[in-house]
């Protein structure tokens, strides 16, 4: 397995993906998120490709893409309440499910971690749907701990 940079050719092939993400996305809360990967989400995949604060990483075991995620650095300013707060933020995350269990996501996430710390940061985030406990479970096992939950109620 090797993980690296994705490929711009290969933005096809993420997108495949993506629309795994978003279909249990769409299963999980269908409140928030839309059905289908329309043309207008298969088109983002060139604006994250564009974006020079953001890298895509894809998991290739030689025949074909199995997994990839999308980093974004992020920059928050000092205010006054909080400090200057510079990270990498996971902002997409997804294994083929053919290949899930594996240990692509593990791969993954240690080239994450090493290429943050490579790049001088000290803080990796990743926000998740409460509703994907496979996810939790696995970002937990990673290493990531909650800091922060977002809470709803309705009315």
């Amino acid at each position: 397995m090797e993980i690296r940079f994705a490929k711009e050719d290969e933005l096809d092939r993420i997108n495949e993906l993506r629309k795994q993400v978003n279909d249990i996305h769409v299963e999980g809360k269908p409140d928030v998120f839309k059905p289908g990967f329309g043309a207008e989400l298969q088109k983002f995949i060139h604006e994250i490709w564009n974006d020079p604060d953001k890298k895509i990483i894809v998991a290739d075991n030689g025949e074909e893409i199995c997994g990839f995620a999308v980093i974004n650095h992020i920059n928050k300013p000092e205010n006054p309440f909080m400090k200057e707060r510079d990270f990498l933020d996971v902002d997409e995350f997804c294994v083929d499910k053919e290949f899930r269990r594996q240990g692509i996501a593990s791969e993954l996430v240690s080239f994450i971690k090493a290429y943050g710390k490579e790049q001088g940061f000290h803080r990796i985030e990743l926000n998740m749907w409460e509703f994907n406990q496979g996810a939790l479970a696995f970002y937990e096992a990673a290493g990531f701990e909650t800091y922060r939950r977002y809470m709803e109620m309705f009315v």
